[in-house]
């Protein structure tokens, strides 16, 4: 079942959203290092829209003694579950948020480690070798397990590794198997940090942007549904609400013609680091259109531009992660704020 064309259709439905409107987004965060008593993190930009996040960061050894360590960056873990739909940028490779990394300027080439489980167990084994890919979306997986010996086929659905899928190829409805485990992915590399010296390490990549058709916390003319977790998570205020207020009022329908994005940033891996602090800490968030709303917690925030918000911290501690919502006009008629 494929799921990289749900995310552009969510934008074309106009109805209330329903349980199977949704894709979920995948939470995705920063850089881990293994050692971490002697490098600090000096400074930390970090900028986030839908279409990239960005990250440039000045680490700093403040011994007086070079320090070789292992850096990694975790991309997040996904389920070949084809009741699931997560949002995932590019569903044909491995490297499926277009991860790259520079240090000093220049481009790494950092190690891809990736395993895969099923009920918790490490089967890597077993897809190699029947040359079956461990990513377990795109066409790859697909045509491999079309070609699984009957007897392993029917030994990994017991085991839980794959499970039977009944979907429309474009010919009718067909059964196949599919995916069902889980894959772990990090990447990582060696680097040295010179004794006393700064290193400036970036990273960029496609973020996992989940979605719902419509608001999914505001209907039949008040907040309900979602709208706890939300405005929890979310930190959403009176300005905000009353934008989906007003754009309720506007539709003759009565719901706000709006469908919902989100993204998830995993910060506190930037604790990580010695003192834990991020000496300095700078977060950028672009809406896009400003036609979309948008809502996150932060302290301090300013609006530094028509869809730019900004925060910026010293001896900043990554105490929460960081969760984005963006809702953006589902007709040419959208509301914006």
């Amino acid at each position: 079942m494929l799921r990289t064309f749900l995310t552009t259709a969510l934008v074309l439905l106009a109805a209330p959203a329903l349980a199977n409107d949704s894709v979920a987004e995948l939470g995705t965060g920063g850089l881990i290092l293994s050692r971490s008593d002697a490098v600090a993190m000096e400074s930390e930009d970090l900028f986030i829209s839908p279409q990239k996040v960005t990250v440039d960061y000045v680490f700093r050894n403040n011994t007086d003694k070079d320090v070789s360590a292992i850096v990694a960056f975790p991309m997040p873990d996904i389920e070949g579950d084809p009741n699931e739909m997560p949002a995932i940028p590019e569903a044909q490779r491995d490297n499926f948020l277009g991860f790259e990394v520079t240090i000093d300027g220049a481009d790494a080439k950092p190690q891809l480690e990736q395993k895969a489980f099923a009920l918790g167990i490490d089967i890597t084994a077993d897809l190699k070798a029947q040359n079956v890919p461990l990513y377990p979306f795109g066409d790859a997986a697909k045509a491999a397990l079309a070609k699984l010996p009957k007897a392993v086929a029917e030994d990994w659905e017991n085991r839980g590794i794959v499970i039977e899928d009944t979907a429309d190829d474009g010919s009718g409805m067909q059964t196949a198997y599919a995916p069902f485990w889980q894959l772990r992915s990090t990447y990582w590399w060696r680097s040295t940090f010179p004794a006393n010296k700064a290193v400036h390490i970036s990273h960029r990549y496609k973020p996992s942007v989940g979605g719902t058709s419509s608001v999914s916390f505001y209907y039949e003319g008040k907040f309900q549904g979602q709208y706890g977790t939300y405005k929890t998570r979310y930190c959403m205020d009176g300005a905000f609400e009353n934008a989906v207020r007003k754009a309720a009022k506007e539709n003759p329908d009565g719901y706000p013609k709006y469908f919902e994005s989100r993204i998830a940033y995993i910060l506190t891996t930037g604790g990580n680091w010695a003192s834990g602090n991020i000496g300095n800490f700078k977060l950028t968030i672009e809406k896009g259109s400003p036609k979309n709303l948008v809502s996150f917690c932060g302290d301090n925030v300013r609006k530094v531009g028509p869809t730019t918000f900004e925060m910026t911290a010293k001896d900043f501690y990554p105490e929460h992660d960081i969760d984005i919502l963006l809702l953006g006009p589902s007709d040419n008629g959208g509301n914006g704020g």
